[in-house]
């Protein structure tokens, strides 16, 4: 069973996408209980996947490898595994995708069909990114994802859908051709496109590391996305439908940063050290910018999806502190980011279901006639900002302990200046929540709004309790993540020593 895990985890979303097309297209109810089922089920494997996963062991467990092409000297591999790097962000994937399904059951009312379908391919894709350990088969899992997130956007998506679609496309596939480029060198001078193989090659020089590097951070900043690449950004977000928001914003965007920590820190060790303080550099700036200007917004989407700049900005720091607590901290607060900003775009989906408009000056009073909805968008918007004791706080403290006292970076004030960005949040989070929950339900369309039903609030409240649970025990979630970790800042001691 564990040589084939990965493969059920990966592709049993295609069973019930066959399943979804042999239904007839007025059958909506049909197809979205089987989407859904096939959802949950997917995740119920990632669970098993989960139990058999040994979380002392860094090296990459559950493996299946073979030969799938074979050209000239080359072998490109079916080679798949999960290690402490991976597995939280493939059971955050199989958690989210039943979420956003669910959410979407009188959100998407035409062509509910091609919906699920493009979803069902969309999870295939993404969880395909976190556990394919060729770089020939990581790349093309990378790529397919833009395929159905660009119809997912463009068919039902808002106003300005196809110009968002088109935009991501482009913006996505751009940095990707320089990664293929990267791609194509490495295996023709290791003879592999073995992740796992590179790596122990280990002898890439210095210089041409660094332009490797830069090929690989191309696609992977995009697609975080890093300052100044995030413009597709919040198009993409203001016109996609809430699920596709809630998994660009939850999957997606970690597939930018686990790039990163996958491929240019293991496979780059020197390039990264010599590069750290320019990208913490990039970081801290896409902090405070991403925390700024989503104050400036009054579109409530437009705001949180400004905001995931921001907050990506601290795992971009925490990952190039190349220090233990900052890279565990950053893994966390990918699956953080993922659960509190997939939250806040479900809860505004909801409350556009109800009012069909997203700017904040249209609302006010909410909380008198929506208490259940307001106190979990209280919940959410304090993980949000990272107060102690909910998730955000876990993971924003570690990194900001691990890019404090980094020897890469080499200088306390980028911790500094990111902690600016805390209070930033703070603003622009409480102000929202201002805006739409606090004051006078003096708007007659309000006062009818009614609060969340039972199917709502069941999307919601299994983030809830991850958010509580993450924010009051995160050791179990630190004690899968550690082993992997550790690994790779052992490469890196060594490579700072030579670069020094």
């Amino acid at each position: 069973m564990d040589d084939i895990i990965l493969t059920l985890v990966t592709f049993f979303p295609i069973l019930g996408l066959a399943l979804v097309l042999l239904l007839p297209r007025e059958r909506t109810d049909a197809i979205r209980w089987t989407a859904l089922i096939t959802s949950v089920i997917t995740f119920v494997v990632s669970i098993v996947m989960l139990a058999q996963y040994d979380p002392t062991d860094p090296e990459l467990q559950m493996v299946i490898r073979g030969t799938w092409i074979r050209i000239a000297d080359w072998d490109i591999e079916y080679h798949m595994g999960v290690d402490g790097l991976s597995i939280l962000l493939v059971l955050l994937t199989t958690f989210l995708t039943p979420i956003s399904i669910l959410s979407t059951w009188t959100a998407v009312e035409e062509r509910v069909k091609e919906f699920m379908v493009f979803f069902l391919l969309l999870e295939v894709g993404m969880v395909g990114v976190f556990v394919a350990m060729d770089l020939f088969l990581f790349y093309i899992f990378w790529e397919f994802t833009l395929i159905p997130m660009y119809f997912l956007i463009g068919i039902w998506g808002g106003p300005r859908r196809m110009y968002a679609a088109i935009k991501f496309f482009l913006y996505t596939m751009a940095g990707s051709i320089l990664m293929l480029l990267a791609i194509l060198w490495l295996g023709l001078r290791g003879g592999t496109f073995s992740i796992p193989d590179l790596i122990a090659q280990g002898n890439i020089p210095a210089d041409i590391q660094v332009w490797l590097f830069l090929a690989f951070a191309a696609a992977f900043a995009i697609k975080v996305p890093m300052w100044p690449l995030h413009s597709w950004l919040p198009d993409a977000h203001v016109e996609a439908p809430t699920a596709g928001s809630v998994i660009l914003a939850g999957v997606l965007l970690k597939m930018g940063t686990y790039g990163f920590l996958r491929f240019n820190i293991p496979l780059f060790p020197e390039a990264s050290v010599k590069l750290a303080p320019w990208m913490a550099l990039l970081a801290v700036i896409g902090i405070i910018y991403g925390a700024a200007i989503s104050y400036a917004q009054r579109d409530v989407k437009k705001l949180v999806a400004y905001s995931s700049v921001s907050h990506l900005g601290f795992v971009m720091l925490g990952l190039f502190a190349l220090n233990e607590q900052g890279i565990q901290g950053a893994i966390l607060q990918m699956i953080n980011h993922g659960l509190s900003t997939g939250a806040l775009f479900l809860l505004v989906g909801m409350i556009y279901e109800r009012r069909h408009t997203r700017e904040m000056d249209d609302f006010g009073g909410l909380w008198k006639v929506m208490p259940v909805y307001g106190a979990i968008t209280l919940i959410v918007t304090l993980s949000s900002m990272g107060l102690p004791g909910l998730n955000g706080f876990v993971g924003e403290f570690t990194i900001l302990l691990g890019s404090f006292g980094s020897d890469s970076i080499n200088s306390p004030w980028f911790a500094g200046f990111a902690a600016s960005g805390v209070i930033l949040t703070a603003i622009y989070m409480l102000y929202m929540f201002q805006k739409l929950f606090l004051g006078p339900l003096d708007k007659e369309e309000n006062k009818l709004v009614k609060d969340l039903n039972i199917r709502e609030v069941i999307t919601l409240v299994p983030i809830v309790l991850f958010i509580f649970w993450i924010g009051l025990y995160p050791k179990p979630f630190f004690s899968l993540i550690a082993p992997s970790v550790e690994k790779i800042v052992a490469v890196l001691q060594t490579a700072v020593m030579v670069v020094r």
